[in-house]
């Protein structure tokens, strides 16, 4: 029985994982959003540079403040506001990490920070 109800919950989180990362989705329209981009993408930082034309990055938002997860041992951003521009796309505001712009179907980036400079042009 234990396993029964176990096996139901695990069932129930991963439906509603799948629920919010449709490809259609758009992050502006939900408090709770997964998504994964996927194309070109670059980090330098004190002489290393990681490049990688088949990059991934997981965008997680939470209420209004949005997180990107990077593959290929780039270090993640987190906690970025965002606000709205006029044809649906979002645009982050704050100290550092101004130059990412995310849509339903893009995610463009260019982010200077503390001497990191990351790079991406992604679609899903």
């Amino acid at each position: 029985m234990r396993k029964s109800i176990q096996f139901l919950g695990m069932l129930l989180i991963a439906t509603v994982v799948m629920m919010s990362c449709k490809k259609d989705t758009d992050p502006a329209d939900k408090d709770l959003f997964v998504g994964t981009y996927k194309g070109t993408v670059s980090y330098k930082k004190d002489g290393t540079t990681i490049n990688s034309s088949d990059g991934k990055i997981t965008v997680s938002k939470i209420d209004d403040k949005y997180s990107f997860y990077f593959g290929n041992n780039i270090p993640d951003l987190t906690g970025i506001k965002f606000e709205k521009k006029d044809d649906n796309s979002y645009v982050s505001v704050g100290s550092g990490f101004t130059g990412i712009t995310i849509n339903a179907s893009t995610l463009k980036m260019l982010v200077v920070k503390d001497g990191a400079t990351w790079t991406a042009d992604c679609t899903r």
